[in-house]
């Protein structure tokens, strides 16, 4: 069942990250619902770490790309090399032929270089000098960015965000979270050497797929699909709002309700899956209106304050 898979993975995270539960879920919803998620935080939240546990529970291909100023778009793809032995020329993938991709801090790399996932994260499979092949599959982009020091720095477009199924925020732990890994360094527990930790797969790529096509089993009434759209419309009316959510990110709220059931052990979908994982779905998404950002306005707030007025449907 998808619902015990959820909590060997969540179980893995949750004995090295410190709040890994709700960075486990988001993870989770991205890769069982086939899409990808952008993890930002201040340096030393343990957003690296967090996606370099997640490959290792899933048992996964893992490759980490670490984004900088003078990344080319072939160094994430590949490119082709000529063979002076035989005279010909032969096809070298990038590091993105794996099933989980870190692209770490995306927002340090030039546009064209970052533009280079869109293919990918869209279609699962990138054209190398004309030649198109595909990705291993399941295949998931964990991208990472830091909110602090924008200098020298390429903040993603909107366009492209609207690529990430989910964004998590990786705050400060709370005072017994932070203990707690404390007190695990004390008795040696090293993030760097996570091998040393015994830690082996919970999980395979065969049962992932397999968990995949049973998400999209999970029935959606026609009152969710509804509820779905009212949040939905409701950003594109805010007046707090510049951009509000387009119908990709309905699909994406509606996938990822879908996935929240399935974790939480059900064929069908309420509105109270709806609003967990709209948190994570839709803000990143939106544009607050320089006016109103300057009084304090931010994207997770309206969202909050648009669910809380948007009628939730009986069922």
């Amino acid at each position: 069942m998808i619902s015990d898979l959820a909590k060997r993975v969540r179980d893995c995270l949750d004995a090295v990250i410190v709040g890994g539960d709700r960075i486990a879920f988001g993870l989770l919803v991205a890769i069982l619902s086939g899409g990808h998620v952008l993890i930002e935080g201040v340096p030393g939240t343990g957003k690296t770490l967090a996606v370099r546990v997640f490959a290792l529970a899933l048992g996964l291909g893992f490759r980490r790309v670490q984004f900088t100023p003078d990344l080319m778009p072939s160094d994430v793809t590949g490119t082709t090399v000529f063979n002076p032995k035989s005279g010909e020329f032969s096809i070298r993938p990038g590091p993105i032929f794996a099933n989980v991709v870190l692209a770490d801090e995306i927002n340090r790399t030039p546009p064209k270089t970052q533009a280079a996932l869109l293919e990918a994260m869209e279609e699962a499979r990138v054209t190398i000098d004309g030649t198109p092949m595909q990705l291993p599959q399941p295949f998931i982009v964990c991208a990472t960015q830091n909110p602090v020091e924008y200098e020298g720095t390429y903040p993603l477009p909107e366009a492209q965000l609207d690529r990430f199924l989910v964004k998590i925020d990786a705050t400060y732990p709370g005072e017994s979270e932070e203990l707690r890994l404390l007190d695990r360094v004390a008795h040696g527990f090293d993030a760097r050497r996570l091998e040393a930790t015994g830690m082996t797969p919970v999980t395979s790529a065969q049962e992932l797929l397999a968990a995949q096509q049973s998400v999209r089993r999970v029935t959606c009434s026609p009152e969710v699909c509804t509820y779905v759209y009212r949040i939905v419309q409701a950003t594109r009316t805010d007046t707090s709002l510049s951009l509000g959510a387009s119908p990709r990110a309905g699909v994406c709220v509606l996938l990822a309700a879908q996935t929240a059931a399935a974790i939480d052990g059900r064929d069908f979908t309420t509105p109270d899956d709806v609003k967990e994982v709209v948190p994570f779905v839709l803000p990143h998404r939106l544009i607050v209106r320089p006016e109103a950002e300057i009084e304090g306005a931010r994207a997770r707030e309206i969202v909050a304050r648009l669910l809380g007025s948007v009628a939730v449907p009986r069922q």
